[in-house]
């Protein structure tokens, strides 16, 4: 009985830039993004892939969740930093400069 030859392909699909955030391979998207759409609104990596225009491969947003979820309070944890930092922004902004001329006219409550 002969052998067969069996070859691996590994193809995890993610790797990590110079500052260690973790980025889809062919493409512009962290897998952080990928991870705020299933903790969002798109729970299933079909519902992901339809939301970025079948831009991302079923493979490629499986790849992405199965980093998220390896390394879920590690990102967990950049999340909440990153809300926190957008809210402390969002409050600083309702008494910018300009919101503050635009109350004295009239033009916001």
């Amino acid at each position: 009985m002969g052998s067969v030859a069996v070859t691996a392909l590994l193809t995890s699909h993610i790797w990590l830039d110079d500052r260690g955030v973790a980025w889809i391979d062919n493409s512009n998207v962290k897998v952080i993004e990928v991870a705020l759409d299933h903790l969002s609104d798109c729970p299933r990596a079909e519902e992901i892939h339809e939301a970025h225009g079948g831009y991302l491969s079923l493979g490629q947003i499986h790849a992405a969740l199965a980093y998220y979820h390896d390394n879920k309070a590690e990102m967990d944890r950049t999340i909440a930093e990153q809300v926190e930092r957008v809210n402390k922004l969002r409050l600083e902004s309702l008494d910018s400069p300009l919101r503050r001329r635009l109350r004295d006219a009239g033009r916001l409550p």
